[in-house]
């Protein structure tokens, strides 16, 4: 049931996006030197290339980076255990390779430095600014299309507002702007576009079809794959590139969130591989462990293939328009275009998430959006697959 292409793997699966008619969108340990040796980091040839590319990045620089994250990721966990309730969020630093760790009590930092993490001393809490953010989802539902997104920015200790550019002074955007503002330590930023959503074996990354929408791929899971919700309703029926039958949505969900995931049979089976479309080796999926804001992070999908960037933010809410509203994405510097939706975001070889929506575009540049993974496996009690 598959087709056979140089950039595919024995285990390759097919993963694909969705082409989709939308509205418009100093450390306890010092860190390591630009030039020193790498170890243990998980860089392919063609995953080098693709961040010399996307990132700017030579082969020692991305090689070191790429080893810097995977021990940010580990010490992550930590710090925030140590930070307690004074903990203010936390990000990856790329010009020093180092994870920063903000609290709200300099009691706290000795104890994270300990862990490895740089420590900021800040007014307000994580839970502080999720409670904010909270506020303002809640009055949220008919947000205006002028207002793009909102979320908690660790690196400023604010939520950030994002509107779209142009549409700042609109009377409906102000009002929002306004009421924002008392639900906390919020600050207003003026982005390029509205975001729109992105739809356009089973391998993370490639095509399939449901009706006249094409989404990509996500991860493979026991029984089927994951996928964006906005892609199909429950039941829907599922076909591959090759048109033919793959199997159905078994659940779905989108507004509020932008998760789902597809049932596999008729000859279709599961691999864990995210597609690197002849621009990386096919990625092998070994876990999900979450990457830290500032990380890179890489996607694949059936529009525009493997593309690298950014992690920017957490517990981002998008507004798409026409009441769409979902919570808790996200935020990249990778770019994505219409049919990547549902493809896979990957960190190493750690499955990081879905692809929901993106602003901008793949040739003048742009950001896009993705539906946490964990949430989805809790949600329909699946369990990834991994090598």
């Amino acid at each position: 049931m598959r087709r056979t292409t140089v950039i595919r793997t024995g285990l390759s699966a097919l993963l694909l996006i969705g082409t989709w008619a939308t509205a418009g969108f100093a450390p306890a340990a010092a860190a390591a030197p630009a030039d020193a040796p790498a170890t243990d980091a998980p860089a392919s040839a063609g995953m080098l290339t693709a961040m010399r590319k996307d990132l700017g990045l030579t082969d020692q620089q991305a090689k070191v980076r790429l080893a810097a994250e995977k021990t940010a990721t580990a010490v992550e966990g930590k710090a925030v255990r140590a930070a307690g309730s004074s903990y203010g969020g936390s990000w990856f630093n790329p010009d020093s390779n180092s994870l920063t760790v903000a609290v709200t009590d300099s009691g706290k930092a000795e104890a994270v430095r300990a862990t490895g993490a740089t420590v900021r001393v800040v007014k307000h809490s994580a839970r502080q600014l999720d409670a904010a953010k909270a506020k303002i989802d809640a009055f949220a539902g008919s947000a205006p299309d002028g207002v793009g997104s909102w979320g908690v920015d660790a690196r400023t200790n604010q939520v950030v507002v994002n509107v779209v550019a142009g549409r700042q002074n609109d009377k409906d955007v102000r009002a929002f702007v306004a009421r924002a503002r008392q639900a906390g330590p919020v600050t207003v930023e003026e982005g390029a576009e509205a975001p729109s959503t992105t739809a356009a074996g089973t391998v993370g990354g490639d095509p399939y079809y449901t009706g006249n929408v094409r989404c990509s791929i996500g991860f493979s899971v026991n029984g089927g794959f994951v996928t964006a919700g906005h892609c199909g309703g429950t039941g829907a029926s599922v076909s591959g590139w090759d048109g033919s039958y793959i199997g159905n949505f078994q659940g779905s969900t989108f507004p509020g969130n932008d998760y789902a995931w597809v049932n596999v049979g008729s000859g279709w089976w599961t691999v864990p591989v995210v597609l690197g479309w002849g621009t990386v080796s096919d990625q092998l999926v070994r876990g999900s462990n979450e990457a830290p804001v500032g990380a890179s992070i890489c996607r694949s999908g059936s529009t525009t293939h493997w593309r690298c960037g950014t992690l920017l933010g957490k517990n981002i809410t998008v507004n798409y328009g026409n009441g769409a509203l979902v919570y808790s994405l996200t935020q990249t510097s990778a770019c994505a275009e219409g049919g990547d939706s549902g493809g896979s975001f990957i960190s190493g070889d750690q499955a990081q998430g879905v692809t929901s929506g993106a602003s901008g575009n793949c040739s003048s540049g742009g950001q896009s959006f993705y539906q946490p993974i964990k949430p989805i496996l809790s949600r329909y009690g699946l369990t990834l697959q991994t090598a």
